[in-house]
């Protein structure tokens, strides 16, 4: 079957399944708290958790069921095998986005950009400070799965077995960004900036044939972005750590749609793909669908 078909098949099988469980997902949160709907913007982070295990279910099982039935190969082929490595990729991905976003902290504090007003502890019970962290880092882990296991795993990986890797980086880094414009704050601009993270987690792929790296990038990226520094993610506002005031130009800060809509992203991604070949550089690598 061509890639074009496998595609389609394995996005209505996505759809299908996310509606059957976003149906009884939204009618129990409106029955936990009927102020759901109207408290949009700031929902309740235990909801956000069970939206990101309905939206993992649905994901995980439309790739597993499109990749054994219409590719006629295991999901470990898109990139998952397990062993060791598997271990430092994920914690060699999260590093390195420590380090990316302490970039563009310090360098939008150092311009003025940026007030530290306090951290959450000061603000909040330390139990209360405790719970959320470790919420929003499960809901992260969860995220950094279903977008990778999707963009980088099915997507890029579809696309180049039907035209070529080149293609399949391009192509699934656009549809990637333009699955944000649905988030709070979203522009052209922040669709932009969310392709160039695109390229950049599929850059991780690329040298690894593994996904491992890149959802440890993706993972560490939210966190490190909006708990631990105190951004915007995408748009979203989380529980954060650190509190701060962002005054500095939009056009750089990115605004309310966070450092991915600003161009203070750019060399962090540049820092962050350097960093990728470094650790990367002595790799044999694994064979993977997309060569």
């Amino acid at each position: 079957m061509r890639a074009g078909w496998r595609l389609f098949i394995q996005t209505i099988l996505l759809l299908t399944l996310g509606v059957g469980i976003s149906v009884p997902i939204l009618i129990i949160l409106i029955v936990l708290d009927p102020t759901f709907v109207s408290a949009v913007p700031n929902i309740k982070p235990e909801f956000w958790l069970l939206a990101a295990m309905g939206e993992t279910f649905a994901v995980t099982l439309s790739v597993f069921l499109a990749r054994r039935f219409l590719d006629k190969q295991p999901i470990e082929s898109l990139g998952l095998k397990l062993g060791w490595q598997t271990l430092f990729d994920l914690l060699t991905g999260i590093g390195i986005t420590l380090v990316q976003m302490g970039l563009i902290f310090y360098g939008m504090r150092s311009l003025g950009w940026l007030t530290f007003t306090g951290f959450a502890w000061e603000f909040d019970p330390v139990g209360f400070v405790v719970k959320n962290t470790l919420l929003f880092f499960t809901i992260f882990v969860l995220v950094g799965w279903n977008e990778e296991l999707l963009s980088r795993g099915y997507h890029l990986q579809t696309i180049a077995s039907g035209l070529n890797l080149f293609w399949g980086v391009l192509i699934s880094s656009a549809v990637f960004g333009l699955l944000h414009l649905g988030n709070p704050n979203a522009t052209l601009v922040s669709a932009v900036g969310i392709f160039f993270a695109g390229i950049f987690f599929a850059y991780a792929y690329i040298r690894t044939r593994q996904l491992w790296l890149p959802i440890g990038l993706h993972l560490g990226w939210n966190f490190f972005e909006g708990v631990v520094f105190g951004f915007p993610v995408s748009g979203l506002d989380v529980y954060p750590l650190m509190r701060i005031e962002v005054t500095g130009p939009v056009i750089w800060t990115g605004g309310a749609f966070g450092p991915e809509a600003g161009l203070i992203v750019l060399p962090s991604l540049v820092l962050g793909a350097l960093l990728i070949y470094l650790y990367t550089k002595k790799r044999t690598g694994y064979k993977g669908a997309a060569e």
